[in-house]
């Protein structure tokens, strides 16, 4: 008599059976792993091992390492120290035990792996150790034969895991680890068993995850159990009867309502993070190269792969590999996309950065693929700017995803599938994944959860789902895909196929209805101290992102200036903002990347200066010929060159080679020229036009005009006091501003201090390099230990040097200057900064009311709450802004100017600016050392809108260039200086800015000017050119022609052209010529 099931009575402890059946432990010789293997056998005459250790952190070429001396190696050996590279020499003989069987070679490093073909072609990647990544298996044969002929093979050993080098909370990424070679056998498979395997881990995780109150979890439940029931292990004919309950299980189909998933496998590669780029370059090839294995054996597998940058390796480093992906991607199974250079920070970059991210992308695609990416991929990045759906639209794509604000820590995000709409009204469809993740396992736990977490299913019933491992790269595996395939359309599941993700967002564009609206930017609650750690390495972003911006626009100014003579350096400039864009990368420019990470970085920026400042003199060369700056001697005058759009007057350093010659020429008893203890003369350059150059003459009088600023001690206290004919301002000993009276406005702005020193503990919940948590705020002190004296007392510049003690171990020396020609306050900036945990802030306490403060992003600027009174307001502590921060009433605002920072704070009527960081992992150097920044406070009468801080934050960040030239040689022959008129200029829109003047692509007759509109209203510009144009386009930013382009008014008698904004709009133009 059969003995009845107490299954429903007892439902936790069949649970527990089935666990045991299919799980590693104490029952591992009687279950069902325990006769998964058929055979496996190691060591002589079987698997012979040869091994050739690279010098130091060398990855050589295969040609390289094949030609080496190699010698004996064993199972137990093990190979380091981290970041070295071994390779194996690998002779197998398949004896003809497996005679009819699939053979398989496994070898477990500890670490990552390729193997390589004799021919030098890369085969697969592999990745060893315990976790749930594991993959060490290389396939031979599906069948072997009684005379298998002996095959040899290479095996590069990469000393480092997926992950890097251990656990990066606790320990270096560079220390010296060593990797044991645990493995190196011929095994295979009892296939009928471990397609049951597969066959249980579905109907197990359906029995799990399914609710009691559906059928279809007893019916999991009891088909698991009957096949525990049916299954001999000491009988392996038993597989067949069990597998026969597991299809009559699977025969049961889901309804034509069912939720349907689009599934896409992937791996996303941290372009670096725990391991430097030239380990990226590797773990591409190994993750790709598995993925291509696959194809061949699942062909209704979908793979998405994004980041142009990693392509573009792969082809140089791998051609035949590249080759073989170009030829999948022919057929759909491989699918680049993704749109951009790398997976980019979109806090930080600036607007024309992320333009040179898609066009960079873009072009590659179109390239080698045949096509551009219509979908925006980022799956891992802290955030999402709102001039994106704009930008997104202008590079060709339509479409966004991501997952990432499921991580947010405070509020959870509401929607699913929606249209996201940006700063000018842009939209794009996006989808963030409800199985919130992009390293799925492909379980029909995270299927289920697709349906569930989706909080969109009143629009649309369709959800995308990513699955393999990731961030270190690997991939779907060959168990994955299994799964995948028993749960295609099966009752308890929602649908499942794999397809491109293009395929979802067109079905849901025609199917779904009223789908909801997000405005604005995706603020990420969670890793905010990625605006402020590496600081030094957001300082050099910045800077190289205007260096390249320069020298485009001078060399196409000399370029359209003497066309034959002169040659437009475009394969360097391509090269160059590869390099930048590269290092934009969401883990780089995010400070939470380890330390090799940052010195490979500085290499790159100092490649980017040091090959801009060739271009540049090369340009300068070729618009002032025998003017040019290298023909200039202590006799020379000079000029300045002003490459923002609009006139502007700033006080600048004489060349050290002239300032002799022109203080003898200059009057003694002038205003106007200033000489400071360290030898640097200072003078006016007044009123120099936008994209134009002047002369600078030495000065002979003073103008009437013309008020010194002053600097003295005050009466009252042990402060001193800056003023000039529009500020006064008052500063005690510890550096913080006690009073800033405007003059003319006559009114107070400091409510209690401004420039106060905070610093705070910066103990974050788990990710050290990564977050500032609200609590920090609670545990702070002001720092007050201070001294301050006078450094220049004017007429030009009048400074206080302020040195304050941080801790007893680092040190704050400031420059506060006050000019004569502005009411604004620069702090220049120097830290000797050794501390553990901590973040320094400097806050200003305005007598201002708001209940939003206006913060520069890409292209324009956003306004956020002031106030606390929601959780989504309390979320924002601590937000993103470029160039400035603004804090204005009706009337009056004052804005916080900087060079190189990027976290900021305001709550009532305190602003804060985040200085620096000193997070210990993963870089456990972050940020030690010394730092040089600037920042400045910006009075300004009207409200933002009503204000010129947009440019005053531009002329902060690109002051006028020195250009010493024989100016004496251009006055005697009455010619004018070169640029002496604008090259270019606009009229009629003063929220309108002109950020970037290029060659156009492809096209040696064109031209590009970018503009866009700053302050959030229309405007009707009016744009003037003296290059030699005489026609122009309106285009996108791939410089494809738009539609609208007929809205253009061309006067080619003025070489000017009128051009309509809407608030926030990005414009760009090709110029014929």
């Amino acid at each position: 008599m059969n003995h009845p099931s107490y299954l429903q009575k007892h439902a936790s402890i069949t649970r527990s059976r089935i666990n045991n059946f299919i799980g590693d432990n104490q029952w591992g010789d009687v279950n069902l792993k325990s006769v998964i293997e058929y055979l496996r056998i190691s060591g002589e005459p079987h698997v012979s091992l040869e091994v050739w250790s690279a010098p130091g952190q060398d990855r050589p070429t295969f040609e390289h390492a094949s030609k080496q001396k190699y010698r004996p190696a064993r199972v137990g050996e093990s190979f380091g120290p981290s970041w070295t590279t071994h390779w194996f020499r690998v002779t197998v003989n398949i004896p003809k035990d497996f005679v009819g069987r699939s053979v398989r070679f496994e070898i477990d490093t500890s670490s990552e792996a390729m193997i390589w073909s004799t021919a030098g072609d890369p085969i697969m990647g592999l990745t060893g150790g315990e976790g749930r990544e594991r993959h060490v298996d290389y396939l031979l044969t599906e069948k072997a034969s009684a005379h298998e002929k002996p095959r040899q093979f290479y095996v590069e050993m990469a000393c480092n895991g997926l992950f890097g080098n251990g656990d990066y909370h606790q320990h270096p990424q560079d220390r010296n680890i060593y990797y044991r070679l645990n493995r190196a056998d011929l095994m295979s498979h009892n296939e009928p068993v471990l397609a049951l395997y597969y066959d249980l881990q579905v109907i197990n995780d359906m029995a799990n995850r399914i609710t009691e109150e559906s059928p279809r979890s007893w019916q999991a439940l009891s088909a698991a159990n009957a096949i525990v029931n049916v299954f001999e292990h000491s009988d392996l004919s038993t597989a067949e009867p069990a597998r026969e309950i597991a299809r009559q299980f699977f025969k049961a189909q889901g309804g034509d309502s069912n939720h349907q998933v689009y599934a896409v496998g992937n791996c996303h590669i941290d372009t670096a993070w725990l391991w430097p780029f030239a380990e990226t370059k590797r773990k591409a090839a190994r993750s790709w190269s598995t993925q291509l294995q696959l194809m061949d054996i699942y062909p209704e597998y979908r793979f998405a792969a994004s980041q142009a940058q990693q392509f573009e390796w792969l082809k140089e480093n791998y051609p035949s590999l590249f080759g073989r992906i170009q030829a999948k991607a022919k057929t759909g199974q491989f699918i680049p996309l993704g749109a951009t250079w790398v997976e980019c920070d979109c806090n930080m970059p600036s607007g024309e950065s992320l333009v040179r991210q898609f066009l960079l992308g873009q072009r590659f695609y179109k390239e080698y693929f045949g096509e551009i990416s219509d979908v925006f991929w980022l799956p891992d990045t802290f955030g999402y700017a709102s001039q994106l759906p704009q930008i997104v639209r202008l590079a060709g794509a339509k479409y966004f995803f991501t997952q990432k604000l499921s991580w947010n820590s405070i509020n959870r995000f509401p929607n699913t599938t929606f249209r996201w709409v940006g700063l000018d009204g842009s939209h794009v469809l996006t989808h963030m994944a409800p199985a919130n993740t992009y390293v799925g396992q492909c379980t029909p736990g995270e299927l289920m959860d697709s349906v569930k977490r989706h909080k969109d299913l009143a629009y649309t019933n369709e959800s995308l789902y990513l699955f393999g491992n990731g961030d270190g790269g690997g991939g779907p595996l060959r168990d994955m895909l299994e799964r995948m395939r028993r749960m295609e359309n099966l009752d308890g599941l929602p649908k499942v196929k794999q397809a491109h993700p293009r395929e979802f967002y067109e079905h849901v564009e025609s199917t779904s209805k009223d789908l909801a609206t997000w405005k604005g930017e995706l603020y990420f609650e969670l890793h905010r101290g990625t605006y402020t750690s590496q600081s030094n390495n957001k300082l050099w972003n910045r800077q190289s992102e205007f260096v390249l911006r320069d020298i485009e626009l001078l060399s196409t100014i000399a370029y359209f200036k003497d066309r034959q003579g002169f040659r437009y350096p475009s394969d360097e400039l391509t090269r160059l903002w590869k390099l930048v864009c590269l290092n934009q990368f969401h883990d780089v420019i995010p400070g939470s990347s380890i330390n090799m990470v940052y010195r490979d970085s500085d290499k790159i920026y100092k490649d980017v200066f040091t090959s801009a400042e060739i271009m540049r003199q090369r340009a300068l060369d070729a618009i002032y010929g025998e003017l040019s700056p290298l023909a200039a001697s202590e006799d020379s005058g000079f000029a300045v060159l002003n490459t923002t759009g609009w006139m502007r007057t700033s006080i600048i350093a004489v060349p050290n080679p002239l300032a002799p010659a022109f203080m003898r020429q200059a009057n003694v008893d002038s205003s106007l020229v200033q000489a400071c203890d360290d030898g640097v003369v200072l003078t006016v350059a007044a009123n120099v036009p936008g994209y134009a150059a002047q002369i600078i003459e030495p000065p002979t009088s003073s103008s009437a005009q013309f008020v010194p600023v002053r600097v003295y001690a005050s009466k009252t206290d042990d402060s001193y006091i800056l003023e000039n004919r529009h500020v006064r301002v008052a500063i005690d000993s510890n550096g913080q501003i006690t009073s800033y009276y405007d003059h003319e406005a006559k009114r107070e702005l400091v409510a209690t201090a401004g420039n106060a020193f905070e610093l705070y503990d910066d103990v974050p919940d788990y990710w050290d390099a990564w977050d500032i948590e609200i609590y920090s705020l609670e545990k702070y002190q002001t720092l007050t230990n201070g001294t301050l004296r006078i450094s220049q007392e004017g007429p030009l510049v009048a400074s206080l040097e302020l040195k304050l003690d941080i801790s007893e171990h680092s040190k704050l020396t400031q420059k506060i200057s006050l000019s004569a020609i502005s009411a604004r306050l620069d702090f220049d900036t120097e830290v000797d900064w050794h501390e553990n945990r901590k973040c320094l802030k400097a806050s200003f306490t305005w007598d201002i009311l708001s209940d939003v403060a206006t913060y520069e992003t890409q292209f324009g600027v956003v306004q956020r709450p002031t106030h606390r009174n929601t959780s989504w307001d309390i979320a924002k502590f601590e937000v993103c802004a470029h160039k400035f921060a603004d804090l204005s009433e009706f009337g009056y605002g004052v804005s916080l100017l900087n060079d190189c920072k990027y976290g900021h704070a305001t709550l009532g009527n305190k602003m804060s600016l985040s200085l620096l960081r000193a997070p210990k992992a993963p870089d456990e150097h972050c940020d030690m050392g010394a730092h040089r920044f600037r920042y400045a406070v910006y009075p300004h009468t009207g409200s933002f809108n009503e204000s010129n801080v947009v440019q005053e934050a531009y002329q902060f960040n690109v002051p006028l260039q020195i250009l010493p030239c024989d100016t004496s040689a251009l006055l005697a022959g009455g010619r004018e200086l070169p640029l002496a008129q604008p090259c270019f200029s606009i009229s009629g829109a003063r929220n309108v800015v002109l950020d970037t003047v290029k060659l156009a692509e492809d096209d040696g007759n064109s031209f590009v000017v970018r503009m866009y509109e700053a302050y959030g209203g229309h405007a009707r510009a009016l744009l003037t050119t003296r290059l030699s144009a005489v026609a122009v386009h309106k285009v996108n930013i791939l410089e494809e022609r738009v539609d609208d382009d007929a809205e253009l008014s061309w006067l080619s008698h003025s070489k000017t052209v009128e051009v309509e904004f809407k608030p926030f709009e990005i414009v760009t133009l090709k110029f014929t010529c």
